[in-house]
């Protein structure tokens, strides 16, 4: 390129997407906008909050000038999502935080197979959620009706950074973690026929997905998803929710 030459520099939490030896000076085409800079660089749209040039705030559609110092900030959380209840989709990776997304009352969408980024962008759109993904390409996908990069790689640690970032509502035991669905209460005769005799004999205390009709009751992991909703209510249950 043989256009003007900016500086570009990243908050602590972008710079897990920039190699360090592009973390410096460079010159760009004098006609890209400073959104497509910096995706060049490696950092989804979806995890940029404010833009400052030489200390202004400017919108992702500046087209930089020569000698413009840019800092690139993280988005603000709770980052607030208006328009829509606050629901998820998440792609093929992420099953298991889709489960405990579920089992805090929380609308999470989840792709079991690979459908592939264009299909799972349209469905973002046309159901106006959230895609929660580790693929930066298909979060730079323009039809996303909004999405975030989840940073890590363990269970314990994605779940405290979605409800960190998203500030859902939260809701225990009231989805189910198989479908999505919603719960209601269910008597022991009308799930009778999925439960084993042991079950039957020591359980009487059940709830059933209206969509899949899938029976729940407190059996033997019940303690380790106790577990898990008592630390994020500990931790998230008094955030004021996203959209609120």
């Amino acid at each position: 390129m043989n256009g003007p030459e900016i500086h570009v520099a990243f908050a602590p939490e972008l710079t897990v997407f920039v190699p360090r030896e592009r973390r410096r000076a460079l010159t760009t085409d004098g006609v890209s906008t400073l959104g497509h800079v910096v995706e060049s660089l490696g950092v989804p749209l979806t995890e940029v909050g404010t833009l400052l040039v030489d200390g202004r705030e400017l919108p992702v559609s500046h087209i930089p000038a020569a000698g413009e110092s840019v800092t690139v900030q993280p988005v603000t959380r709770p980052q607030q999502v208006p328009g829509a209840p606050l629901r998820f989709l998440l792609d093929v990776h992420l099953g298991t935080l889709a489960r405990r997304l579920r089992l805090l009352g929380i609308d999470a969408a989840y792709e079991s197979t690979d459908i592939g980024d264009p299909a799972l962008a349209a469905r973002s759109a046309a159901e106006q959620r959230v895609m929660l993904s580790r693929d930066r390409g298909l979060l730079r996908r323009r039809e996303l009706w909004a999405g975030a990069f989840v940073y890590s790689t363990r269970p314990d640690d994605q779940l405290r950074d979605v409800l960190g970032r998203f500030a859902p509502e939260l809701r225990p035991w009231t989805r189910c973690t198989a479908c999505n669905g919603l719960l209601k209460e269910a008597t022991k005769e009308q799930v009778v026929d999925q439960l084993e005799g042991g079950t039957e004999r020591s359980y009487d205390v059940f709830a059933q997905c209206e969509e899949c009709g899938r029976a729940y009751w407190k059996g033997a992991h019940h303690d380790s998803l106790e577990a898990i909703v008592e630390r994020a209510l500990a931790e998230f249950g008094s955030q004021t929710p996203s959209g609120a």
